[in-house]
């Protein structure tokens, strides 16, 4: 079984918006239903569970409901800190799925990601018992030297790392065990993959590109809104 772990417990404090960024509305309907749309309609994902900011759990419910949203089986609370909320939604799987069992990590406001990103890092994973979407870095590179550039950075010896990571799902908890026992949680930068790198462990690579961004700012939505008209315009062409 494979379950999508949607994380959408932050504020995103970055965009501005009146609510946090997950939960504004593009084109009158919430990011994160657009990010859950992406696993509900990928056949390879048998459930899904939303890690949510507390305030908005049952939010996250009605969400589910008036968008046919049928394989959110579970919305659990989230932490006051990244890890913390991932965390929650690890533990919240324990009595629900098993360790064989697939887990795929995906942010709230984290729209773009393809059907094609999506099936990689599901064969990667069962391949390997994890993998992250890696895209390589296509623009130039350098230092940053505060308001000046000094050095120049081979840019094919870096790759960037989005979500969705994919995890067998003992492996993921053995991941937070380790990191926790080392005292890695509250010092290492909030990503489990931070925690990976941090501990010693090989990063899996799966398929990636430039499309699959976060939306971290206003103009991140606007470029989003875009994208959604675009792929209704492209549907509408082929049907």
């Amino acid at each position: 079984m494979i379950t999508a772990m949607i994380l959408a417990g932050g504020t995103g404090s970055r965009v501005g918006a009146a609510c946090p960024k997950q939960y504004v509305k593009v084109l009158g309907k919430p990011i994160l239903a657009y990010t859950v749309e992406i696993f509900q309609e990928h056949t390879a994902i048998d459930t899904i569970e939303v890690v949510s900011h507390p305030d908005w759990c049952n939010y996250v419910k009605e969400m589910a409901g008036q968008y046919g949203l049928t394989k959110v089986k579970w919305v659990v609370p989230g932490g006051e800190t990244f890890q913390e909320s991932v965390m929650n939604g690890v533990n919240g799987l324990k009595d629900r799925i098993r360790g064989d069992d697939y887990v795929l990590i995906q942010y709230g406001a984290a729209p773009f990601t393809s059907e094609r990103i999506v099936s990689d890092v599901i064969r990667v994973m069962k391949e390997k018992g994890s993998a992250v979407t890696a895209t390589p870095c296509y623009q130039l590179m350098g230092s940053n030297d505060g308001e000046e550039s000094r050095r120049w950075v081979d840019r094919d010896k870096y790759i960037q790392i989005a979500c969705p990571y994919g995890f067998r799902y003992s492996y993921l908890l053995d991941i937070y065990q380790r990191a926790e026992e080392l005292g890695l949680i509250g010092r290492v930068e909030p990503h489990t993959t931070s925690l990976m790198y941090a501990l010693g462990d090989c990063l899996y690579q799966a398929y990636g590109d430039q499309t699959n961004i976060k939306i971290t700012t206003k103009e991140d939505i606007e470029l989003f809104e875009g994208y959604v008209l675009m792929q209704r315009k492209k549907k509408n062409i082929f049907t």
